[in-house]
């Protein structure tokens, strides 16, 4: 793409793009944190000891999640930095 000077209305369209880009984070995080948390209550309580493996299946799945939403939370910035030169 060649470098052609951005109008207001594209500047704007990628501070957009960008901002949704780090609620979708921060979603992924939230999630992360949720099932993380979760998971360590129901491996904790006594009372839930019957579905303890579920405890466990929650610690791993949180942070699969986290690396999960990293990894593309770092490709769409890198891509749009790319894509139009865009410093964020």
């Amino acid at each position: 793409m060649e470098n052609k000077k951005l109008i207001l209305r594209d500047i704007l369209a990628l501070d957009r793009t960008r901002l949704a880009n780090e609620r979708t984070f921060l979603a992924y995080f939230r999630s992360f944190i949720v099932f993380l948390s979760s998971g360590f209550a129901i491996i904790k309580l006594e009372l839930l000891e019957e579905i303890k493996w579920i405890g466990y299946f929650l610690t791993i799945v949180g942070p699969v999640l986290l690396i999960i939403g990293l990894a593309r939370f770092l490709y769409v910035k890198r891509h749009i930095k790319k894509l139009y030169n865009y410093d964020m």
